[in-house]
């Protein structure tokens, strides 16, 4: 598995955006917030995902987009962890919601506990 992320594997599609916040399901471990769906989209990687942090969270754009770099960063980095251990398509928003920077090691130990809790979440739920 390559450790990229590529145009194909983001979640840029508004309609599927507002499906995934409509009816989707949420695993947190502060101050990582995961928003998922089951559902076909056109992408050969079985997660397509958007990054965000509320403006009414963390106020200047600067930092907002700095948190994001991480988190995009960690998933880069991180995604086999989830791509290893499911089958269906998947459309992900992962969302920080903590009004503190963190630390790049911090930030990834939260996204590991959050895929972990995705997991047994979806394994839980059958739908794996």
């Amino acid at each position: 598995m390559k450790f990229t992320l590529g145009k194909d594997e983001k979640l840029k599609s508004r309609k599927l955006i507002e499906h995934l916040f409509a009816e989707g399901k949420r695993v947190k471990s502060f101050p990582l917030q995961l928003i998922y769906l089951q559902i076909s989209h056109d992408s050969e990687f079985p997660v397509k995902v958007g990054f965000s942090v509320p403006k009414r969270v963390v106020k200047l754009a600067v930092d907002r987009n700095r948190i994001k770099r991480m988190i995009r960063e960690v998933y880069r980095l991180n995604k086999y962890l989830i791509a290893e251990n499911i089958k269906e398509p998947y459309i992900f928003m992962l969302i920080y919601t903590d009004k503190a920077e963190p630390k790049y090691t911090d930030l990834e130990e939260m996204f590991k506990k959050v895929c972990v809790k995705f997991l047994s979440k979806i394994k839980e739920d059958g739908q794996n």
